[in-house]
């Protein structure tokens, strides 16, 4: 494996961290609601990106969160997809 592959894998990592933590706090401020499409797409990049971090710095059960977040992310931008007319 690339050693570039592994030593950007934290970088890529915190990213992830850095957008999953913007959702939650415009989740929380009331500046976007959990239907919103940006606070889907946030989540989904976010564990996304977390998850390559872990491909390289192995953690079961952060893997097992971040494949339920992605999961969870998928679902509700399924149905913010499907409510639109």
């Amino acid at each position: 494996m690339s050693d570039l592959l592994v030593v950007i894998a934290n970088p890529i990592g915190l990213l992830g961290v850095v957008l999953v933590l913007i959702a939650y706090f415009f989740l929380s401020t009331g500046r976007w609601m959990a239907d919103s499409l940006y606070y889907q797409l946030y989540n989904l990049a976010g564990a996304v990106l977390i998850l390559y971090s872990l491909y390289f710095h192995w953690n079961l059960s952060s893997v097992v969160i971040e494949i339920a977040w992605i999961t969870i992310s998928f679902i509700g931008l399924f149905r913010i997809i499907a409510k639109k007319p």
